[in-house]
């Protein structure tokens, strides 16, 4: 069975949410694995600290890719699992309106601005003054999705295990209020970012409404960055095409050199003898064509 294959072909040929889900999948199965070397080598794994958006903002510098990295970064098997589920529900109910250049952009965007919400908390608040946080996941992402659905299709219906139908606003709302509400209970700066999720959904959402997309400057410079990615590792062509003229017959140019001489010569005879304007369409058209050489 050809497994690989199969994951090439549908990442190749599947949705910007296919996609997403994959890369989210893919970089937990290449940590952990790598982390098992670690392991086996006795040597402590650095590689999540290296990804994620950290609190201090010195570090912070140092890694400004942080807060692309993280978004795509899980801790464990089950915090990996309810990202991929909840970007799965909600990104379908997002292809149902959008297309998925736009799932991209929110994905993306939104989870920059859970990441700024949760440098800002971090550097802001009293009670984070003594706490070193990392910051890794797709929530804030998921959550941007699934606010920036809901903002835009409030009252389609979707079914919850157990408990029934509920509006989409509903479900969002629940899911804000959840995670305000656990900022001093549980994870708080991952539900600071949860919140900037949902805010970008919201106002992605907004202006969109209004004629506006936020996200189209990052869809555009992403595809520039795709192609220039691809045109780099895609192999030149070693061969070379050149043309070349046929051999010209030195007979025959002469003998159609003479010929419209000839055909020029009888021209002038007859503007002499009847006139210029006693010349044919075709006459007055090679003379003319005669004259600019």
């Amino acid at each position: 069975m050809d497994i690989w294959g199969d994951i090439k072909r549908t990442f190749k040929e599947g949705s910007v949410l296919t996609r997403l889900i994959y890369i989210n999948i893919g970089v937990f199965l290449v940590l952990k694995i790598i982390g098992v070397f670690f392991y086996l080598a006795g040597q402590p794994a650095q590689l999540a600290q290296w990804l994620s958006v950290l609190s201090v903002t010195q570090d912070l510098l140092r890694r400004p890719w942080t807060p692309i990295t993280y978004m795509f970064l899980h801790s464990g098997f089950l915090h990996l699992l309810f990202n991929v589920l909840g970007l799965y529900w909600f990104g379908q109910l997002f292809l149902f309106h959008f297309e998925g250049k736009k799932l991209l952009s929110v994905y993306l965007l939104g989870g920059l601005v859970g990441a700024g919400f949760y440098i800002l908390a971090y550097n802001i608040f009293p009670a984070f003054n003594s706490v070193y946080g990392l910051l890794m996941g797709a929530s804030a992402s998921v959550f941007a999705i699934l606010v920036a659905v809901a903002v835009y299709d409030p009252n389609r219906e979707i079914h919850l295990f157990f408990i029934g139908r509920f509006p989409l606003k509903y479900v969002a709302a629940f899911y804000v209020l959840l995670s305000i509400l656990s900022i001093s209970t549980s994870n708080p700066g991952g539900n600071i970012a949860h919140l900037g999720g949902a805010f970008w959904g919201w106002f992605y959402i907004k202006r969109l409404q209004k004629g506006t997309d936020m996200g189209d400057g990052l869809v555009s410079w992403l595809d520039k960055f795709a192609a220039w990615f691809a045109g780099v590792f895609k192999p030149k062509s070693k061969m070379k095409v050149t043309y070349k003229k046929p051999p010209r017959d030195d007979h025959d140019y002469n003998r159609q050199k003479h010929a419209q001489q000839d055909e020029i010569n009888n021209i002038l005879d007859k503007i002499g003898k009847k006139g210029y304007d006693s010349l044919t369409k075709q006459e007055k058209e090679l003379l003319f064509k005669q004259g600019k050489k």
